[in-house]
C-alpha cells in the first residue's frame, strides 16, 4: 500500500494537479492507495468517480496543515506501507519523523517553492523539511542543481521528470469548441499556464504584433487566469489585438485539450520572476504528447521537456527579437510539422507507465 499527502489535486486545475493525479494513479498498478488531499469544490463527485482511497481534510489553513499531518500520523502507525509520497516540503514539514522512518518517503520538489535564500527562516525550513525523506525527487536537473545552490544534500536528490496524463481521446464537443475557437486561422498559437509575470504573457503579445505583417491569419488563444489579467486585457487592446487574442479565464479539461490539439504551435518562453522560475514545464510535454511543438524559455528546467531544434525551440523571453526569430524558425516552410511529429515521439518517455518504474526502483 502507498499514501499519498497533497496540497495539489483534482478536481482542481493545475500543473501540479495533473501530477500528483497521474502519480497516484500509476501506483495504482502496484498496489492500493490512499490520498489524502485538500479538500475543494466538486471534491465529492471526483472522489465518487475515482479507483483512489482520497480522504479531504477541511478546514482553514493554518489548521488544516496540523489536522492533516495528524490524520497522516494515524495512518502510518496502523497501516503496513511501502512508501508515502509528499507533493510539496510544506506537505511533509510537520509529519512526525519516527512514523516517517517506518516507510520509505519521498519529497517532490519544483523549485519555485524551495527558491528562498540561503541562510533566511525559509530556506532553513526547507532544508530541515527535506532531511526528513529518503528521496528528495526533483523535476528537472535544473531543480536538482537548484537544491544543491540552496544547501539541500546532494546525496538525497534524485531527477525523475513529472509524468503525462496525455494524450487522452478528444469528445466531438472539445473539436468543434477549439474549431470554432479558432476558426479558418493560420498560424494557431496557444499557451495554457497562469497569468503571472513568469510566463512572459506581454513579450508574446508584443511579438505577435510584429508578426501579423507576415502572417495576417494569426490567431492566439491563452488559457488561465492569473495576476496580470487585467494589465494584459489593457496591452491587447493598446496593441489593437483585439481579432488576434483570445484570452480563456477558465475551461473545461476536454476544452482545453481540443484548443490544444488543434494548435500549431505552444508559445511559453518563461522568465525568471522575483523568486519564481519554471522547474521542468509539464504542459510542454502535454502539447508534445498532441504533435504541438514548443517555444520554451532558457532559464529553467525547460531543457528536460523540450530537445532544442527537434521538439521545439529554446530562447530568452526577456528579448523580443529572440522570441521573434524563433518563431519565424517555427512557422517558415511549416518547420513546426516536423518538430510537431518529432514531439509526439518524445513525449512517449513520458508515460506514467514508464516514470512510475522510477519511483518503485528506488523503493
Amino acid at each position: 500500500m502507498f499514501l499519498v499527502a497533497t496540497r495539489n489535486f483534482p478536481p482542481e486545475l493545475g500543473g501540479m494537479q495533473n501530477l500528483m493525479e497521474g502519480l497516484s494513479n500509476a501506483l495504482l498498478n502496484h498496489g492500493p492507495v490512499k490520498v489524502f488531499a485538500d479538500n475543494s469544490e466538486n471534491a465529492n463527485t471526483y472522489d465518487e468517480s475515482s479507483n483512489l482511497s482520497i480522504q479531504r481534510v477541511s478546514g482553514l489553513k493554518i489548521f488544516r496543515k496540523y489536522r492533516k499531518a495528524n490524520l497522516i500520523k494515524e495512518y502510518l502507525e496502523t497501516n503496513d506501507l511501502r512508501a508515502s509520497f509528499f507533493d510539496h516540503w510544506k506537505s511533509i514539514e510537520n509529519i512526525d519523523d519516527r512514523v516517517l522512518k517506518q516507510t520509505k518517503s519521498f519529497c517532490l520538489i519544483h523549485s519555485k517553492e524551495i527558491n528562498h535564500p540561503v541562510g533566511s527562516s525559509l530556506n532553513k525550513r526547507v532544508i530541515k523539511a527535506l532531511a526528513k525523506a529518503d528521496h528528495v525527487i526533483a523535476n528537472s536537473r535544473f531543480t536538482r542543481e537548484l537544491a544543491i545552490k540552496l544547501g539541500v544534500p546532494v546525496k538525497n536528490i534524485k531527477v525523475i521528470n513529472p509524468g503525462c496524463n496525455y494524450p487522452i481521446p478528444l469528445e466531438d464537443e472539445a473539436r468543434k469548441f477549439a474549431e470554432k475557437k479558432f476558426n479558418e486561422a493560420s498560424p494557431k498559437l496557444i499557451t495554457v499556464s497562469r497569468l503571472d509575470g513568469r510566463k512572459s504573457h506581454r513579450n508574446i503579445l508584443m511579438t505577435i504584433k510584429n508578426l501579423l505583417p507576415k502572417y495576417p491569419n494569426l490567431k492566439y488563444v491563452s488559457i488561465g487566469d492569473g495576476d496580470e489579467k487585467n494589465n494584459l486585457k489593457r496591452l491587447t487592446k493598446e496593441l489593437n489585438l483585439e481579432k488576434y487574442v483570445n484570452f480563456i479565464y477558465k475551461s473545461s479539461e476536454q476544452e482545453k485539450l481540443g484548443l490544444l490539439a488543434n494548435s500549431n504551435l505552444f508559445v511559453m518562453p518563461s522568465v525568471v520572476f522575483k523568486k519564481s522560475v519554471e522547474g521542468f514545464g509539464i504542459t510542454f510535454v502535454e502539447a508534445a504528447s498532441y504533435g504541438v511543438p514548443s517555444l520554451g524559455g532558457i532559464f529553467g528546467g525547460e531543457a528536460d521537456a523540450i530537445v532544442h531544434g527537434k521538439t521545439g525551440y529554446l530562447c530568452d523571453g526577456n528579448d523580443l527579437g529572440a522570441i521573434y526569430e524563433s518563431l519565424i524558425k517555427f512557422l517558415d516552410n511549416d518547420k513546426y510539422k516536423e518538430l510537431g511529429s518529432n514531439a509526439i515521439e518524445f513525449s512517449k518517455n513520458f508515460n506514467w507507465n514508464k516514470i512510475i518504474k522510477k519511483y518503485i526502483e528506488l523503493i
